[in-house]
C-alpha cells in the first residue's frame, strides 16, 4: 500500500498540527503531548476525555469540540497513550466539575487509563470511568479481556457530550454514558489488510475474493474468512448477529413501564 509520509516517527504530531491548523477555532495542541483540547480551554462542566491509540482518524481528536470531548489523547499508532499523556489532558480540562473518562475496552487503554485516574484523584480531581466493549464479534481477542471498544464508542462522546454540555452532573453523565453502551453494539468486516507505516507492509493477507468478517479496528481476528459477496448479503450476516444480541433488553431503563416486543428474537423497549 502506497503512502505520502513525511517520517515516520512525526506521523502522530504532525497529524496533530495540521488538525489544529485547520480547525484553530475548535481544538488546540497541548504542549508537549500528544494530546487536542477545546481551544476555548476548561469549561465549568462535567469534561470528557477518549483517545487510543492513532491510525483511527478522527478518532478521537476529530470528536473534540461543543458536545462531544474535552481532550483526545492520541498513542503511537495502535499503542495506547500512556497514563502521563492522559493525566495531563485531565487537568487540562477539568474545570471543577469532574472528569469522566471514555475508555475502549483495550486492555493497555484500560490500564493507562486507570493509572492516569488514580493520579488526577491524588491530586484532588473527580474522575469517573467508563468502558465500551459493543463489538459482536467475539468476546475475546488480542489485546482484550471480554468484548473490544469500536465504533459504538463515538455515539458515547456524542450523547453523553451532550449530557455533560447541558450542565448534567458527573454521576448523571456517566449514567447517560453507561445506558449508551448498554445499548450499542457494532461488528466489521474487512476487504483488505491495514498496513502500519512502521512496519510497511500489510498486517496479514486476504486473497483478492476473500473477506474476514468480524475483523478488530487493529487487524485482530474475525470470526471467519469468506468469499467475498453482494452490499445486501454482507449487511444481513452483521446485522443478524447484533439484533442476536437483544440490545434494547439489556440496561433498558423504560421497559417496565412502557412495556416490550420482539423483532426477529431482538427484544426492545417501546
Amino acid at each position: 500500500m502506497k503512502k505520502l509520509v513525511n517520517n515516520i516517527d512525526s506521523i502522530v504530531s504532525e497529524m496533530l498540527d495540521g488538525m489544529t491548523a485547520a480547525f484553530p477555532g475548535y481544538v488546540k495542541r497541548l504542549e508537549g503531548y500528544e494530546v487536542l483540547v477545546r481551544a476555548c480551554g476548561a469549561s465549568p462542566k462535567v469534561a470528557l476525555v477518549s483517545g487510543g491509540g492513532s491510525g483511527h482518524e478522527p478518532s478521537h481528536g476529530g470528536y473534540v469540540g461543543r458536545g462531544m470531548l474535552d481532550a483526545a489523547l492520541a498513542g503511537e499508532v495502535f499503542t495506547s497513550p500512556t497514563p502521563d499523556q492522559v493525566f495531563e489532558a485531565i487537568k487540562a480540562v477539568d474545570g471543577g466539575k469532574g472528569v469522566l473518562l471514555i475508555i475502549k475496552n483495550y486492555t493497555g487503554d484500560v490500564m493507562n487509563f486507570e493509572m492516569a485516574a488514580d493520579m488526577a484523584r491524588d491530586e484532588g480531581i473527580t474522575v469517573e470511568q467508563v468502558i465500551v466493549a459493543d463489538d459482536v464479534a467475539v468476546e475475546n481477542s488480542t489485546w482484550t479481556t471480554g468484548r473490544r471498544g469500536i465504533a459504538g464508542t463515538v455515539f458515547v462522546h456524542k450523547i453523553a457530550g451532550a449530557s455533560a454540555e447541558a450542565g448534567l452532573g458527573l454521576a448523571d453523565v456517566k449514567r447517560v454514558a453507561e445506558k449508551v453502551i448498554a445499548n450499542v453494539r457494532s461488528m466489521g468486516m474487512a476487504i483488505d489488510a491495514c498496513t502500519v507505516p512502521a512496519a510497511g507492509k500489510p498486517s496479514f493477507e486476504l486473497a483478492d475474493d476473500e473477506i474476514e468478517i468480524g475483523i478488530g479496528i487493529h487487524g485482530e481476528p474475525g470470526t471467519h474468512r469468506e468469499k467475498i459477496s453482494s452490499v445486501n448479503d454482507i449487511a444481513d450476516k452483521l446485522l443478524a448477529k447484533i439484533l442476536a444480541e437483544g440490545i434494547y433488553a439489556a440496561g433498558c431503563c423504560y421497559g417496565e413501564r412502557h412495556g416490550r416486543h420482539s423483532v426477529n428474537g431482538a427484544v426492545y423497549c417501546e
